[in-house]
């Protein structure tokens, strides 16, 4: 793609730990292949209203370790409409952009399928998102450092739960994923893990409290993905106090703590891999992918292909894992 002479960065919808960093990485790559680089601030809405900025070198300077994103995200209605993509892209070629990288999640890739699409712009996407729900790669930015967050939180509870025999409901982010809830219950020893994916009836949670209680355990932690079809932590810990009370039963929600927070090592990496391997894909004729990590290689799929297959698989055997972990 010889004629790429300036790349739009953006990120949009929810932020994600590792968005500074791959920022960062997409700006430095870029200008090593004297290119020029241009900030879209606030995502799609940002991309109507013209909100841009020249990024050099110094733009990107001591963000690696920030949460959030210096680039800021919104949700924009707007840029579901013909007209509102019309005024994006003529700003788009009013300030020269000759190729997008968007740092996001499903909402985001969507965007700018049909934005490339419509208007034949070349475009790289970053996964971006905690919830690690998007086909083609096994991790999103974000995911680790969530992950960690929720675990350090539930580490603390169960300090308190074990001194007043309680029963904790902590409700993780997740509204259509488990990923939060799988791996965090897992790593934080939780007695049993609600999923989206999976329909646990609360009597068959009854059955694992009471089994856990014969083998006297003086507390436990139920871990609820908010997507959990028996409507939230608040909700299944109420109906199982109406049929178990053996414990003092709490609920904890950890909310929106799960998005902040200076990312991980492995996202401040990841992202910087992914960065720099979306700039070169671009220079290399990729016009419509995504980017991703298969294993330990950073390995692109076709943005359509990616969209296409919406439906993210848990891992089946680190949920059959963590039934035989609760014995």
């Amino acid at each position: 793609m010889n004629n790429i002479r300036r790349i739009g960065v953006y990120t949009s919808g929810g932020d994600a730990p590792g968005m500074n960093a791959a920022i960062r990485a997409v700006v430095r790559t870029a200008l090593y292949h004297n290119l020029e680089v241009t900030g879209i601030y606030r995502g799609y809405e940002g991309m109507i209203e013209g909100d841009f900025k020249n990024l050099v070198s110094r733009s990107v300077s001591s963000i690696l370790q920030k949460g959030g994103t210096m680039l800021k995200s919104a949700r924009c209605p707007e840029f579901r409409t013909p007209e509102g993509r019309k005024k994006a892209y003529d700003n788009i070629k009013a300030a020269n952009i000759d190729a997008l990288i968007a740092i996001g999640g499903d909402g985001t890739f969507t965007g700018a399928e049909i934005f490339s699409k419509e208007y034949d712009i070349p475009v790289m996407c970053i996964p971006g998102t905690i919830d690690n729900d998007l086909y083609g790669t096994d991790y999103t930015l974000g995911f680790d450092t969530a992950n960690n967050t929720v675990i350090e939180s539930i580490d603390k509870i169960k300090d308190t739960a074990a001194s007043h025999n309680r029963l904790f409901f902590v409700e993780v982010m997740g509204r259509d994923s488990g990923s939060i809830a799988l791996y965090a219950g897992v790593a934080g020893g939780a007695e049993a893990i609600m999923l989206p994916e999976k329909d646990t009836a609360i009597d068959e949670l009854i059955d694992m409290l009471e089994v856990a209680k014969d083998r006297n355990k003086t507390s436990m932690i139920v871990i609820v993905a908010e997507g959990d079809k028996n409507g939230g932590a608040y909700n299944v810990a109420k109906r199982v106090k109406e049929k178990f009370d053996f414990y003092d039963t709490k609920v904890s929600i950890l909310g929106h703590l799960q998005r902040g927070g200076s990312p991980s090592s492995f996202d401040r990496i990841l992202a910087t891999r992914m960065g720099y391997f979306a700039v070169n894909e671009l220079l290399r004729g990729n016009t419509r992918g995504t980017v991703g990590i298969r294993g330990s290689k950073i390995t692109s799929t076709s943005l359509e292909e990616a969209l296409r297959n919406k439906e993210f698989k848990l891992d089946e055997e680190l949920i059959t894992i963590s039934e035989v972990m609760n014995i």
